[in-house]
């Protein structure tokens, strides 16, 4: 089984870049974020005809989710009952024996601003959510886009970005409240490349210098992380024509 995280940065705009990418690349469960339309604008049909079942949770313009996947989807949820949101970043689902939730962290926009405090608070509730659903579902993997760049070598300049969002100490200690749980990161599993990130600023050449960060990330509860076999970075539909800043994260199960 292939597990896949891509923030997609509106599907309106990138609905053929991931049908395209779904037809290259046998996966079977795909979490996507920043959807940015209502569920009313949702292109099931588009998707479903390519032989997907899938559950979404959206909202105008801004943030939404969706997992899709080649099996059945039971339980699915909606939002994170430890913590009442307008805003759609998290949907859950069950899928062959795995509960697998899509979430995607808010951005915090700056250390100052009440957009970080936010995020703080709600990977808090995330954390207490997920601990829940771990002892009820021993086989858990958290996929997503979680805005936090978890080590230095996920930053492709660290001194650069010292007191900013993704990196800053606040931001990192959350990510590994996540962990502690006893969820591991799936991509420090494997040895893996120098300099791998999954997102590139649009501005200033960055995806072309190789200046980004790894904030997509999967996780993975103990029974899996026995499982895993692979994680990977797949750099290809960031080539392509009007790409999503993000790119596909795949982790791969036995």
């Amino acid at each position: 089984m292939k597990l896949v995280t891509w923030n997609v940065n509106s599907l309106n705009v990138r609905l053929p870049h991931l049908l395209r990418w779904l037809e290259e690349n046998p996966v079977d469960v795909v979490c996507i974020q920043e959807t940015k339309m209502t569920d009313d604008k949702f292109p099931a049909a588009a998707i479903e005809a390519a032989g997907w079942q899938v559950a979404f949770s959206g909202q105008k313009t801004y943030n939404g989710v969706a997992i899709l996947s080649r099996l059945p989807m039971t339980d699915i949820v909606r939002n994170n009952p430890k913590y009442p949101d307008e805003q759609q970043r998290i949907l859950a689902a069950t899928i062959d024996g795995i509960r697998v939730v899509c979430a995607y962290v808010p951005n915090g926009q700056a250390v100052d601003s009440d957009k970080y405090v936010y995020k703080l608070s709600w990977m808090a509730a995330l954390r207490e959510w997920l601990a829940e659903e771990l002892a009820r579902n021993p086989a858990l993997a958290v996929l997503g886009d979680y805005n936090v760049a978890p080590e230095d070598r996920d930053v492709h300049d660290p001194a650069a970005w010292v007191g900013e969002v993704h990196v800053s100490p606040r931001e990192r200690e959350a990510f590994q409240a996540l962990l502690d749980v006893g969820l591991t990161d799936s991509f420090r599993l494997f040895e893996q490349p120098e300099k791998a990130y999954s997102w590139w600023d649009y501005r200033m050449l960055r995806f072309q210098k190789n200046q980004g960060l790894r904030i997509d990330h999967i996780l993975l509860s103990g029974p899996l992380v026995a499982r895993c076999t692979a994680c990977t970075i797949d750099r290809a539909p960031r080539k392509w024509p009007q790409p999503s800043d993000h790119t596909p994260v795949i982790a791969t199960l036995d």
